[in-house]
């Protein structure tokens, strides 16, 4: 095996969900147990971690605009402006101030723990983000969907649901017999095909942003063996084009929970005001 591609699959496995955490070499590395033949990972870690720490911010948060009294504190006032902004400028526009509400609660959650498990994934030892992980992000698609469908077939009916993923045209009886199935099949497949993508876009964001930074601090390593003043060089490009690109990664994961969220009211209003 050569030594690029030793080096792909360490670059690979650095930034993946992995079972084990690769400390300092003074401490070790420390694999996660397995639990009746299934093994914990550091993905599934980070997001327990981040539903206690949602469960923890947002239950007191809940209690105090429940009681009716002012929400006070830096931290409270952030949170509610995050909330009441994908709400009042996400929510309502994409799906209807008639329906936003009886959703707003998904979309909330949806948000803060994808915005959450981004920046878990920023931390050192950590690796990659659980959002970095097809596995999450398919699970993060399909509830959306779950939730499209299943309200839009509540709304509509069954039938009705589904009848009215084509369009409303006036066409002859002839024209209608041909095209009404042939787009009933393209818009079904756009249904699954969109929710695909949105689990894709944030797979792919998530996990080329940690495989680049890795890529360019793997250069240190490889110019170790070469001379004092090229190994210097490179390790000070090095560690100030990954302080400038964590900066990056820092806006990218609240850009990335933001547009998942936006898409996903998106495809949820589509769903409640058919064609």
């Amino acid at each position: 095996m050569s030594a690029e591609l030793v080096n792909i699959e360490q670059l690979i496995e650095h930034v993946s969900d992995t079972s084990s955490y690769h400390l300092p070499s003074f401490i070790g590395n420390f694999d996660l147990p397995t639990i009746s033949g299934f093994t914990l990972t550091k993905g599934m870690i980070v997001e327990v971690v981040v539903a206690l720490l949602m469960i923890a911010m947002f239950v007191p948060l809940a209690i105090k605009m429940k009681s009716g009294k002012p929400v006070r504190g830096r931290l409270w006032n952030l949170l509610e402006a995050f909330l009441i902004y994908l709400r009042n400028e996400v929510i309502i526009p994409s799906i209807g101030k008639k329906d936003a509400d009886r959703f707003t609660p998904f979309l909330w959650t949806l948000f803060f723990f994808i915005l959450f498990c981004n920046l878990f994934g920023l931390l050192p030892w950590f690796g990659s983000s659980p959002t970095g992980s097809l596995a999450t992000t398919v699970v993060l698609a399909l509830s959306v969907f779950v939730i499209l469908t299943f309200s839009g077939m509540k709304k509509f009916g069954i039938v009705g649901f589904w009848k009215g993923q084509v369009p409303q045209m006036e066409l002859p009886l002839v024209l209608a017999v041909f095209l009404k199935p042939m787009l009933f099949v393209i818009e079904v497949l756009g249904l699954f095909i969109k929710h695909a993508v949105l689990a894709v876009r944030l797979l792919a964001n998530m996990f080329a942003g940690h495989l680049i930074i890795a890529v360019i601090m793997g250069f240190i390593s490889a110019v170790a063996a070469g001379s004092v003043f090229l190994w210097g060089g490179v390790t000070i490009a090095s560690v100030s084009l990954c302080v400038a690109l964590y900066m990056l990664e820092l806006f990218v994961a609240f850009l990335q929970a933001y547009i998942f969220t936006f898409l996903a009211s998106v495809f949820i209003g589509m769903a409640q005001h058919q064609h």
